[in-house]
C-alpha cells in the first residue's frame, strides 16, 4: 500500500530521459583491450618478445580472430551500457556492465564546462565534454558526443547551474560572447623563440651528446640522452605552439571562454568567482617587446594559462575582468627587500618586491623571469610567516598566504618586524574581503 503522498509525489516527479553517447564511441573504446596488451608489451619487452616467437602464424591469426571481435563487443558494449540524463538537480551518468557506477553531479557544484576536439574527433564530427566539479580532482566526461550536441548540453548545464528553470533552460542557449583578444601564430612563434627554456633546451640538446661521445665513445648513451633531450626542446617549443595556437579570448556571462589548439581543438572556460591566483611573468627577453604571460590556478581545475603573449597594457586588461575591481601594481607600487637581503640571497634579492592594495596581495619574484602574483584577499585560507636559521639571523623572514587551489605566493625576505605587523593585518584583510566577497555565480 503506497501512503498518498508519496503517489502525489511520484506523479509530480518529472521522467527522466536517459540518453546514450555518439554511436562512434564504441570505436574509441574498443582500443582498450589492444591499449593494455600494448601495455604489457612495453612494461616487459623481453618476456613479449619470447612469447611472440613460440606463435606459429596460425595461432597468430587465430589470436587476431578472437581478439578484434572480442574488442568490437567491448566497445560496443560499455557504449550500449553508458546512459546520463539532467534532472531538475543533477546530471546523472551511469555506466558499467558488471561493476555499476553511478555519478550523481548537483548541478550548483559545476564550476566548469568545457568541450574538446581530439584531431581524430574533429574528422569524425564529434566532441568531449568535461565538467569540473568543487571539491574534486578529477573531471567527469562525456566521450563522445556529436560537436552541436556538445556545445547544446554544455548550454543546458550552465543554464541549469545558474539557476534557470529546467523548462527554459533549452530556449536559453549559449550566452554570446565578445572577443578580447586573439594571439596570431607568428606572435606565438616568436615569442617561443625568445623563450630562454626554449634555448637552453635546444643548446642541451647540441652540446651533451658529443661531449657524451667524446668520454664513452657509446652510441646507446648517446642515444639515451640524446633522445630526451631532444624531446624536452620539442615540447618546450613545438608542443607549446601546437597546444596554443590560435589562442582566442572572450568575455562572455559565463566567464570567460579560451578556444585554442592546432591539431586537438579545445573549449574551455574560467569560471567566474574561481580564479585564486593570477601570475604575470615578464621573461627577460620579451621585455623590449612589452609582452608578458598570464598564468593563474583556479580551484579544482586544470587551467593554468590565461594569455600565452600578449602586450602589456592589454593583458592588464583581461586582468581586471579576472579580478573584477585589481589595479596591476606597477614597478613602483612595489618595496623591495631590505639591502640586508643581498647576505641571503646574492644579486636574486634585487628580483623580490610586495605590495598590499586593497583588494589585492601583490609579490613579485625572479630577475630573469619576473612573475608577479596577485591573490584576491577573499582567496587567501591561511597566513604564515617562515625563518630559517639565516633569516633569523639578518632579521628577515617570508610570508606566505595560501590559496584554495592548494598554492602558496610567498612574498621573500621582508623585514622581521614589518613581516610580523603584515601577518597580523593580512589575516584580517582575508576575513573582512571573505565576508564582503560576491557570491560566485554563473551568467550573473
Amino acid at each position: 500500500m503506497t501512503a498518498p503522498g508519496a503517489a502525489e509525489a511520484s506523479e509530480a516527479a518529472p521522467e527522466v530521459t536517459e540518453r546514450r553517447l555518439h554511436p562512434v564511441t564504441p570505436l574509441r573504446r574498443a582500443w582498450a583491450p589492444v591499449a593494455v596488451l600494448i601495455g604489457w608489451a612495453v612494461h616487459d619487452p623481453d618476456g613479449a618478445q619470447r612469447h611472440l616467437t613460440r606463435l606459429t602464424t596460425t595461432t597468430l591469426l587465430i589470436g587476431l580472430a578472437v581478439l578484434v571481435p572480442a574488442a568490437a563487443l567491448y566497445g560496443f558494449c560499455s557504449w550500449w551500457f553508458t546512459h546520463f540524463a539532467v534532472t531538475e538537480s543533477e546530471l546523472r551518468i551511469r555506466t558499467g556492465l558488471v561493476f555499476r557506477r553511478t555519478a550523481h553531479i548537483r548541478l550548483e557544484r559545476i564550476q566548469a564546462v568545457d568541450v574538446t576536439q581530439p584531431l581524430l574527433a574533429r574528422v569524425a564530427g564529434v566532441s568531449k565534454l568535461k565538467i569540473d566539479v568543487i571539491g574534486t580532482d578529477k573531471k567527469d566526461e562525456l566521450a563522445f558526443l556529436g560537436a552541436d550536441e556538445a556545445r547544446t548540453l554544455r548550454a543546458e548545464l550552465l543554464a541549469r547551474a545558474a539557476g534557470f528553470a529546467p523548462e527554459t533552460a533549452h530556449e536559453v542557449g549559449e550566452a554570446p560572447s565578445r572577443q578580447l583578444l586573439r594571439v596570431p601564430p607568428g606572435v606565438l612563434a616568436l615569442s617561443l623563440v625568445l623563450t630562454g627554456a626554449t634555448w637552453v633546451s635546444v643548446v642541451a640538446a647540441l652540446v651533451v651528446p658529443p661531449v657524451l661521445w667524446l668520454f664513452t665513445h657509446s652510441l646507446w648513451t648517446v642515444l639515451a640522452v640524446a633522445l630526451p633531450l631532444l624531446g624536452a626542446a620539442g615540447a618546450s617549443s613545438v608542443g607549446r605552439f601546437v597546444a596554443e595556437y590560435d589562442w582566442t579570448l572572450a568575455e562572455s556571462p559565463d566567464g570567460l571562454r579560451i578556444d585554442h589548439g592546432l591539431l586537438d581543438r579545445s573549449h574551455e572556460t574560467v569560471p567566474p568567482g574561481r580564479v585564486q591566483t593570477v601570475r604575470i611573468v615578464e621573461p627577460l627577453l620579451w621585455r623590449r617587446r612589452g609582452w608578458v604571460r598570464v598564468e593563474l590556478d583556479v580551484a579544482g581545475s586544470s587551467n593554468s594559462v590565461l594569455v600565452p603573449v600578449a602586450p602589456r597594457e592589454l593583458a592588464e586588461d583581461v586582468v581586471a575582468r579576472v579580478l573584477p575591481g585589481v589595479t596591476v601594481p606597477g614597478p613602483a607600487d612595489l618595496s623591495p627587500a631590505p639591502r640586508s637581503a643581498r647576505w641571503c640571497v646574492p644579486l636574486w634579492w634585487r628580483g623580490y618586491g610586495l605590495a598590499v592594495t586593497d583588494a589585492v596581495f601583490a609579490s613579485r619574484s625572479g630577475l630573469l623571469r619576473r612573475s608577479l602574483a596577485l591573490v584576491p584577499h577573499a582567496k587567501v585560507q591561511s597566513v604564515r610567516m617562515t625563518q630559517g636559521p639565516w633569516e633569523r639571523a639578518r632579521g628577515l623572514a617570508d610570508v606566505c598566504v595560501d590559496t584554495g587551489a592548494d598554492k602558496t605566493v610567498r612574498a621573500r625576505l621582508r623585514d622581521a618586524a614589518g613581516a610580523r605587523e603584515l601577518l597580523a593585518a593580512q589575516a584580517e584583510r582575508s576575513r573582512t574581503g571573505r565576508r564582503d566577497a560576491r557570491p560566485d555565480r554563473w551568467m550573473a
